[in-house]
């Protein structure tokens, strides 16, 4: 699989296996996080190596948000207590694989989006 990076190329993340639980989510802290709703996908922990400055922001009692210290490129999110995160799927260098579709990218959160844009309605989407 394809390995990622930030903007300015200091924290690398490297990927064991196929991308997982693909998803654009629409909730409130993602847009405010990311700047437009967020596009990630979920995988193990054991799966995912990352290496260079990476912050953690405490986004909610139950999860944080990591980012690039040198550039603030949004990497992660992590909920607490669990055995997985999600990975920005705009870091990956090289194409990922993913196509829009009930298959692929699903649309999360959609209840929460912001009223500046619509979603394509041939794409799977969960309230």
């Amino acid at each position: 699989m394809p390995d990622a990076s930030c903007l300015c190329g200091a924290v690398t993340i490297a990927i064991k296996g196929p991308l997982e639980r693909l998803s654009a989510c629409h909730c409130t802290q993602c847009r405010k996080h990311s700047g437009h709703y967020w596009a990630a996908t979920t995988m193990p922990l054991t799966q995912i190596t990352y290496s260079g400055p990476v912050t953690w922001f405490r986004s909610s009692p139950a999860a944080q948000r990591g980012f690039c210290a040198t550039c603030g490129s949004t990497l992660f999110w992590k909920p607490d207590g669990q055995d997985h995160m999600s990975i920005s799927l705009g870091l990956f260098d090289t194409a990922t694989g993913i196509t829009p579709g009930p298959n692929g990218l699903t649309h999360i959160f959609t209840a929460s989006k912001g009223d500046y844009y619509d979603l394509p309605p041939d794409e799977a989407q969960d309230p």
